[in-house]
């Protein structure tokens, strides 16, 4: 998979792409993350990518004609299909799982941070981007919200996460958001001598079942969900 990342402040991904999964991703090869200064696709001598709104008022708009020429250039730069172009913007689609799915099966992926006011409306005009949210509140930019779509799409790669079942069994992994708040609290195991707060003193409490029998109650919960779909309950 290749993500390419169109922004006017490219030094804010150097961190997010050397930590964790996505690093673990990229020295297998199994993604490519390359990030683009917009300003490289100006024709002015100032490097202007902004300009007053149409009408006036507050604020400043991304020029459409560097957006443009940013993403046709990167466009040539893939290899197979066009790419799949995503302006990350406070009026898009709200971001979910099965986007975030829908998302990690392309293979080319390129994603636009918006800044200032907003984007000129040609721009989705003219290239089809699709605008996504990633939730009702203000930021400063783009850039965080295309680090969250990199994050959570590249951990559902073949081979991102060493164990396929952790991504499967995530909260929110078959889209449904209840889901989420119905798992259990997690405690790390304790060591030898201690305890978790609230577990009775002794190994089996009498209301309790078995270790076996509660593992055994634990597979047959994953098995039902993986062969039942599972409905929002009213």
């Amino acid at each position: 998979m290749r993500i390419d990342v169109v922004t006017i402040f490219p030094g804010m991904f150097r961190e997010v792409l050397d930590f964790g999964i996505v690093r673990r991703a990229r020295e297998a090869r199994l993604v490519e993350v390359q990030v683009h200064d917009l300003r490289s696709w100006t024709t002015d001598r100032h490097r202007t990518t902004d300009d007053a709104p149409y009408g006036g008022g507050p604020g400043m708009v991304m020029k459409v004609e560097p957006l443009v020429s940013a993403v046709e250039a990167i466009a040539g730069m893939g290899e197979g299909a066009a790419p799949k172009l995503v302006l990350l913007s406070p009026r898009g689609t709200p971001l979910d799982q099965p986007k975030i799915q829908e998302l990690s099966e392309e293979e080319h992926l390129v994603l636009v941070a918006g800044r200032y006011e907003g984007v000129d409306e040609r721009f989705v005009e003219l290239t089809g981007a699709e605008e996504i949210s990633i939730g009702d509140y203000v930021l400063s930019g783009g850039e965080i919200p295309a680090m969250v779509v990199i994050d959570a799409v590249v951990r559902l790669l073949p081979g991102a996460i060493s164990d396929p079942q952790s991504a499967e069994e995530d909260s929110f992994s078959r889209g449904v958001p209840w889901l989420a708040s119905a798992r259990c609290a997690a405690f790390r195991r304790p060591r030898r001598g201690s305890r978790v707060a609230g577990e009775p003193r002794s190994r089996r409490h009498p209301r309790s079942p078995s270790g076996a029998a509660a593992g055994a109650a634990v597979e047959r919960y994953r098995v039902s969900t993986k062969s039942h779909q599972l409905e929002q309950p009213k």
